[in-house]
């Protein structure tokens, strides 16, 4: 299966003519060129190469399609014509029988339809690659939707997986940029995320943990998780009607204001990261809803919270500290940054990496600051700091594409958004707070008690120190002395093979002469005199001597 399934992928690709994505400049072994010479003999295409790209991955099947997805997000790595072409894939596929996903939901339920929900629709609401939903409503009357994991999609998941791990492989040996771009990582940050989403209580935890962050605004609603109806692979959540984000004209006919709205997401996000560090990664259009009832004071819905990302404090404080940087125009800073955050070698030159930022960044600045594209400045930075052998973190990955899908809503809500304003002081705010004298006193004066109770401990603390640095030493000491005496061990053990091998040569001399004794001139005697020597001698350099 796995052997048919790698011909049905090369064929496809033939059919679409990947090859025409691979630069002409790249050198391949004779066997993948020979390979390619058969695509080759197929007609070219009369559409760009990330059309074909995108075409192929729909016509590969469902895992396919949510890997382009991911790839879409990628655009340090990719042109943004085959970014913005992979962003149209569309994860949507033919429903499986409601008769199995009842089945599904009773087995893991462990009971009837009829008793677990007042009404089931057996009419799905969705069906994608993973799993598929329907409307229902509770015995309280509550509507709710439930999520149901498609039958033996782990096996078909693991088994693609397989086949895009043999492909990442061959592209790293392949391909010039291969050993840059790490495609086998990016295809196990894949699978990780793919396989997260096979598992709904992780989506339900998920889904409580932000509906608690946000338990107390009036900002971002998130929907209620029913925990007693929820296990691996069914999830029964509160049904949340409102608008979707992307219908702009049913959001103008219900007077909703965009320009807030557009500034309210980008706060939302901000809040997300830096304040809750706990951020809904997959931010689409398909995933958000806004209220009805309350145009003048929006309220986003986030649906679907199976990808979370989360920083650690150090790249949240990294990151505030580059972008304000960036936005300072100072490239010193963010080369500095770079380096000291690990984000690059610590070995990274760094007056050339200014240079190459400020090359690469300074044009953005040519244009009016509600103009320039914040996603477009972190991807610059992200494909700048690659050139440099920079390792991009699933984390930040995480955080570019939701970013991108962010200022992407924004703009399509409001044109002018000037995301930079909504974000700067935000940021400015969040570093002065951690870093700023007031954090230097606040940290002191929370850690002044313990300090304070630590305080009658330093004697015996510094005495203690001061015994292991003594017995620290003696351990070297006697450290030392072992090496002295492997060393000579190893001399002795030098000596003896030395002698071993000069024994036995006597000896074998010795037996010769014995065997031949007109060697020696010594054909009366039975043994002569000197195999007796030269054997005793032989003997003792084998068994005797050291």
């Amino acid at each position: 299966m796995f052997i048919l399934r790698l011909c049905r992928i090369l064929l496809v690709a033939a059919k679409h003519r990947l090859d025409l994505l691979l630069p002409s400049h790249y050198s391949l072994p004779f066997w993948a060129r020979g390979t390619l010479a058969l695509f080759r003999l197929l007609p070219k295409p009369g559409v760009s190469g990330g059309i074909c790209l995108r075409l192929a991955l729909e016509e590969l099947g469902p895992v396919f399609i949510k890997f382009g997805q991911v790839l879409s997000t990628r655009r340090d790595l990719f042109p943004d014509e085959i970014a913005d072409e992979l962003q149209k894939l569309q994860d949507q596929v033919p429903p499986f029988p409601t008769d199995q996903a009842r089945e599904i939901i009773e087995t893991a339920l462990e009971g009837d339809i009829s008793a677990l929900f007042a009404e089931f629709d057996d009419q799905p609401l969705a069906s994608a690659s993973v799993a598929q939903v329907y409307a229902a409503s509770l015995a309280d009357g509550s509507e709710v939707i439930v999520k149901v994991i498609r039958p033996d999609v782990e096996k078909t998941i693991r088994k693609d997986l397989r086949v895009m791990f043999l492909v990442a492989r061959l592209a790293e040996r392949l391909w010039e940029d291969g050993r840059r771009l790490h495609p086998a990582d990016i295809v196990k940050d894949y699978e990780h995320t793919i396989l997260d989403e096979l598992d709904l209580q992780l989506e339900a935890a998920n889904t409580s943990q932000l509906r608690k962050n946000w338990e107390d605004s009036d900002e971002l609603y998130i929907p209620m998780i029913h925990w007693n109806l929820t296990r691996r692979n069914v999830i029964v959540m509160e049904r949340i009607h409102g608008i979707g984000v992307a219908d702009v004209n049913v959001l103008r006919e219900h007077k909703v204001d965009l320009e807030k709205l557009a500034n309210l997401g980008v706060k939302i996000f901000f809040t997300q990261v830096f304040e809750h560090n706990f951020f809904h990664a997959d931010m689409h259009p398909g995933n958000v809803l806004i209220a009805r009832d309350r145009p003048d004071d929006p309220q986003y819905i986030a649906l679907d919270c199976a990808i979370i990302g989360s920083l650690s404090e150090e790249d949240k404080a990294y990151l505030a500290k580059n972008l304000l940087a960036f936005f300072n125009r100072d490239y010193q800073q963010v080369a500095r940054l770079h380096i000291e955050s690990g984000w690059v070698p610590q070995d990274t030159d760094l007056h050339q990496f200014e240079t190459v930022i400020r090359s690469v960044c300074e044009p953005v600045f040519q244009k009016p600051i509600k103009e320039i594209s914040f996603a477009r400045v972190l991807v610059n930075l992200f494909q700048t700091a690659r050139k440099f052998n920079m390792e991009i973190q699933p984390q930040l990955v995480l955080l570019q594409k939701t970013l991108i899908n962010i200022e992407g809503l924004g703009r399509q809500l409001h044109p002018d958004l000037d995301l930079w304003t909504t974000a700067k002081p935000f940021m400015e705010k969040w570093v002065s707070e951690r870093f700023g004298p007031a954090a230097m006193l606040k940290q002191l004066g929370e850690k002044a008690p313990q300090w304070l109770e630590q305080l009658p401990q330093i004697p015996q603390l510094a005495y203690d120190a001061m015994q292991e640095l003594k017995q620290l030493g003696s351990y070297n000491q006697r450290q030392m002395e072992i090496v002295a005496e492997l060393r000579n061990a190893i001399e002795l053990e030098r000596k003896r093979s030395r002698f071993t091998r000069l024994g036995g040569l006597v000896l074998i001399a010795s037996l010769l002469l014995a065997w031949f004794p007109d060697m020696a001139g010594e054909s009366n005697q039975p043994i002569p005199l000197g195999s007796w020597i030269l054997g005793s001698v032989g003997i003792y350099w084998l068994f005797i001597k050291p």
